[in-house]
């Protein structure tokens, strides 16, 4: 596959924990620099924890010559927070955003000034117009939280509408559901470029947990072939990089514009995968 033809690759991290982790998240980038990414995006610390473990990632990638995409959460936030905080990513050289809502922290109430994804896009484009480049959520196989799934599609709708560039989508092993929603999206008249997010499988039991957690289906014949695999995770391994290759061909093939690769900051899996889809550049 020639480098023009080559579709482009988005690699997502989370912000560690530890001195280990950060050091080993060095190491994982470099490795993954290999796909040459179009952006790597930093989240948020799970459970609302703050902020300075992805903004100091994000500078790192910065500071390795690559495009950086901060996770952006408004749950708790208020507009004075969150525009000290876009003043801080913009001095950094940060060009892309990924504005969600963000998880609850068990125990918390709706405080701040800010109850949806679309409120955060609509103050991030009034204070700083198009300095940044917003990337939204979207869930092909419906939000867990949506009433249903004409509302969650307007939820959507009211995202972009707000100003959202681009989305990425929740991870999901049903490509049906994803060209369904792209069309869905179209047949609302929305004109922009809805990104896969590919989550390699190499652990049953992780993949389960986070699935049942975000509504990501794991279809049956996945979920029973993972079973029987017990825990041979060099069986495992094998399944689901032809599995999510697979996957990958199909989307591809369908048209999706480009592949988000949820890494959980490892490049083994996701190298692989790219292995396999002819999108590791030939030195």
């Amino acid at each position: 596959m020639s480098e023009t033809s080559r579709i482009p690759v988005s690699v997502e991290f989370f912000p560690p924990k530890t001195p280990e982790g950060v050091a080993k998240l060095r190491t994982v980038r470099q490795q993954l620099y290999a796909l040459k990414p179009e952006f790597c995006s930093v989240t948020f610390g799970a459970g609302g924890s703050t902020q300075e473990g992805t903004f100091n990632a994000v500078g790192e990638i910065l500071a390795e010559g690559v495009s950086a995409a901060s996770h952006f959460s408004c749950i708790g936030a208020t507009r004075d927070t969150v525009r000290a905080q876009l003043a801080t990513l913009k001095a950094m050289g940060v060009k892309r955003l990924v504005a969600l809502r963000g998880d609850m922290p068990s125990g918390y109430g709706a405080g701040g000034e800010f109850h949806y994804a679309s409120d955060l896009v609509a103050f991030i484009r009034s204070e700083t117009g198009d300095d940044f480049h917003i990337e939204v959520a979207a869930y092909p196989e419906i939000h867990p939280q949506a009433k249903s799934p004409d509302s969650d599609l307007q939820a959507f709708a009211t995202k972009v509408r707000a100003g959202a560039n681009s989305a990425i989508t929740q991870y999901f092993y049903n490509p049906d559901a994803y060209f369904r929603f792209v069309d869905d999206v179209a047949a609302l008249g929305l004109n922009l470029p809805v990104v896969p997010g590919i989550m390699p499988i190499t652990s049953s039991t992780q993949l389960m947990r986070f699935s049942d957690a975000c509504g990501a289906e794991i279809p049956r014949w996945i979920r029973l072939r993972l079973h029987s695999f017990g825990d041979d995770t060099a069986s495992i391994k094998a399944f689901g990089l032809d599995v999510v290759t697979g996957l990958c061909e199909q989307l591809r093939a369908g048209g999706a514009p480009a592949l988000h690769f949820y890494s959980m900051n490892q490049s083994t899996a996701t190298l692989a995968l790219c292995g396999q889809l002819g999108l590791l550049p030939v030195h």
